[in-house]
């Protein structure tokens, strides 16, 4: 497995990544209607290539195959981290946030963690900082702000 720098040419594939993981493996926590709101499958690629190429942006990849991303702000956060349903287990997440964190000046790194996420990020050392419920189109979903000082574990 690599780990590159995202190119605009990924965005497509990594939609779908998004969108089958969150119907596959945030299924778990979250109901049908649930992942429903948060996943359309209608992405703005003009809007996610844009948001993507604006943060430090990781993609892994193996054999051709795009494995997972996540990209980062220049304040740390955490906007995104998805690994391909096919792909979970591998370390690929740990690997993402390992190079995001190392690579970041910021003193502190937050995310909004998702049910399936929190126990990930907290065995990162992040905190909860606050439960939360976000709205997409009508429905409820609830997540976590979590937050880690820069030199917590990893």
């Amino acid at each position: 497995m690599i780990l590159r720098r995202y190119q605009s040419r990924d965005c497509p594939i990594l939609a779908r990544l998004f969108y089958d993981t969150i119907h596959t493996v945030n299924r778990r926590d979250y109901t049908q209607a649930q992942v429903d709101a948060w996943a359309t499958g209608q992405v703005d690629l003009a809007a996610w290539d844009t948001s993507l190429s604006a943060h430090h942006t990781l993609v892994a990849e193996e054999g051709g195959v795009l494995l997972g991303f996540a990209d980062m702000a220049e304040d740390g956060y955490l906007d995104r981290l998805f690994v391909h349903k096919d792909h979970q287990g591998r370390g690929i997440a740990t690997a993402l946030c390992d190079a995001l964190e190392r690579a970041s000046a910021a003193p502190r790194f937050t995310t909004h963690a998702s049910l399936t996420a929190r126990p990930f990020f907290e065995g990162r050392g992040y905190r909860v900082v606050k439960a939360q419920q976000v709205e997409r189109r009508g429905v409820l979903l609830p997540n976590f702000v979590m937050e880690k000082e820069r030199g917590g574990r990893s």
